[in-house]
């Protein structure tokens, strides 16, 4: 018996590598796999950022909670200055 497809419809999905998938944002409070609010579209456009306190937040949301601080610059969850991990 042979097999002939007439047609063939492709589908995928992306997903963050991080360890919980009920972790959310501390900043903007959602989840890591959708986007902050500044962005439209999840994915490269609203990267990860992951702090040497090893929290995890939306490059925009960190960004302007930076901003919003210049002289006490530190992580919104612990309160240690704030460094980007390597």
């Amino acid at each position: 018996m042979k097999v002939r497809i007439k047609s063939w419809k492709m589908a995928s999905y992306w997903r963050w590598d991080i360890d919980d998938d009920d972790d959310v944002c501390g900043i903007c409070q959602n989840v890591y796999d959708s986007c902050c609010p500044n962005c439209l579209r999840p994915g490269d456009e609203c990267p990860l950022l992951w702090g040497a306190c090893n929290h995890v937040f939306h490059l925009h949301c960190i960004t302007k909670w930076l901003e919003t601080c210049p002289n006490n610059e530190h992580c919104p969850l612990d309160r240690k200055p704030w460094e980007t991990a390597n």
